[in-house]
């Protein structure tokens, strides 16, 4: 193997191991913002408004009619 080759291999090396904390820091952002999204809609689903208009809208669903 060339000197040429071996600086290669090692620079592929070092370049890929700068690269291996970039996947953890893009996967706790997408995790913080899923986090944050399920909160909104917590928040959302939660209120009278949207609780009533849900179980309006199941009812209607359930419901069998004689046509």
């Amino acid at each position: 193997m060339t000197r040429k080759e071996i600086m290669k291999i090692r620079l592929s090396a070092t370049l890929a191991a700068e690269d291996s904390g970039a996947a953890t820091a893009e996967y706790i952002v997408a995790t913080m913002a899923a986090v944050a999204f399920a909160t909104m809609l917590l928040a959302i689903f939660k209120s009278d408004e949207v609780r009533q208009l849900l179980l309006g809208l199941v009812k209607q669903a359930l419901t069998v009619t004689g046509k």
